[in-house]
């Protein structure tokens, strides 16, 4: 099931990014009302959107996540670029080692590349760039798709 985040991401830009033009310079630091939920996604992260239109093209969205906080297994329909800020995410994805990155740590997942992305030890903090309109794909583990519903729902049930 395709989510459409980026629609509802859209709500979440300030004036100042809904004026931003490609040709701009943009220089800003976000604030604590910029951070919002976004129903297709984990209770745990808010997001800040920087820069682009995460509903029709590219963005970049500063991303907060509390500890233990986790997008289940997932892809996205354009390529994912993630940047740590602060704190440390695991970064799992399939076919590769399972790696955790801390402040500055980089992470690629191309077009469809089903990964996982947990906030460990404490809360984190990450950039994301997605090069195309956001979504999110949930999948089972059988890389089957499956609604974002029953993805987070596993996620919240006691282990």
């Amino acid at each position: 099931m395709r989510i459409p985040c980026g629609v509802v991401l859209l709500s979440l830009m300030t004036a100042a990014a809904v004026a931003q033009q490609a040709d701009k310079p943009v220089a800003q630091n976000p604030t604590p009302s910029q951070f919002q939920k976004n129903p297709a996604l984990p209770d745990c992260l808010t997001l800040a959107v920087q820069r682009g239109d995460p509903s029709s093209g590219p963005s970049i969205l500063l991303v907060k996540g509390t500890k233990g906080c986790s997008a289940p297994w997932h892809f996205h329909s354009p390529n994912e670029q993630l940047m740590m800020v602060s704190g440390t995410g695991r970064v799992e994805m399939k076919g590769e080692a399972a790696l955790n990155l801390h402040s500055g740590g980089f992470a690629y997942a191309p077009v469809k590349h089903v990964h996982q992305f947990t906030c460990v030890g404490g809360p984190c903090s990450f950039f994301l760039h997605s090069d195309g309109p956001f979504d999110i794909h949930y999948v089972d583990q059988n890389g089957s798709e499956i609604p974002a519903e029953q993805a987070l729902h596993k996620q919240r049930k006691p282990s």
